[in-house]
C-alpha cells in the first residue's frame, strides 16, 4: 500500500538574518501567535514555548489557567526547531497523540531568512486525518500564522 503525503508544508521569507527570525519565532511567539488560536477555556493570555528540547509549549489563559500544547523535541537554534503537537482532532490536548512541527530557518543571505515549516504525521488523526490536514492547511492555519509572524518581525 503507498502511503499518501499528508504533510502540511508552508513558507514565508523575511528581512531578517536566520539568528534574528529563530529569535521572533521562539522566544517572541507570544507577540505574534493569533489570539483566537488556542485551546483553554479562558481567552489566550499569553503562548509559551520553553527555549530546550523536552520544553513545555503551552497557553497561559487569562484567567492564570494552563493549556498544553505539546513540547519541544529539538531545539537547534538559528536553524531548527521541532515541536510536538498533541492537540486533537477535539482541539483537547492529547497526551497520546503527538505529531510534529518542524520549522527550519534557511539563510538566504544579504539578512534575508526563508522560514519553512512542515506539519507531519497527520495519519495519527485517524478518521480525523482529512479534516485536520484541510484546517491546517487552511489560510488561517499554518499559513496565517506565519504571516502574523512575518509582520512580527
Amino acid at each position: 500500500m503507498e502511503m499518501t503525503d499528508l504533510a502540511v508544508r508552508k513558507s514565508v521569507t523575511v528581512d531578517v538574518p536566520a539568528e534574528k527570525a529563530f529569535e521572533v519565532f521562539t522566544d517572541r511567539m507570544d507577540d505574534w501567535w493569533i489570539r483566537e488560536h488556542h485551546i483553554g477555556k479562558a481567552e489566550l493570555d499569553r503562548a509559551v514555548l520553553e527555549p530546550r528540547a523536552g520544553g513545555r509549549w503551552y497557553e497561559i489563559g487569562v484567567d492564570g489557567s494552563e493549556c498544553d500544547w505539546g513540547h519541544v523535541v529539538a531545539w537547534d537554534p538559528p536553524s531548527r526547531l521541532v515541536l510536538a503537537w498533541q492537540i486533537g482532532a477535539d482541539w483537547q490536548f492529547d497526551p497520546d497523540l503527538v505529531t510534529e512541527v518542524e520549522v527550519r530557518f534557511v539563510d538566504l543571505g544579504d539578512n534575508r531568512t526563508r522560514v519553512d515549516l512542515e506539519h507531519r504525521d497527520l495519519d495519527r488523526f485517524g478518521d480525523r486525518t482529512d479534516d485536520m490536514r484541510a484546517g491546517f492547511d487552511s489560510p488561517g492555519g499554518w499559513q496565517g500564522l506565519l504571516d502574523a509572524f512575518k509582520s512580527a518581525v
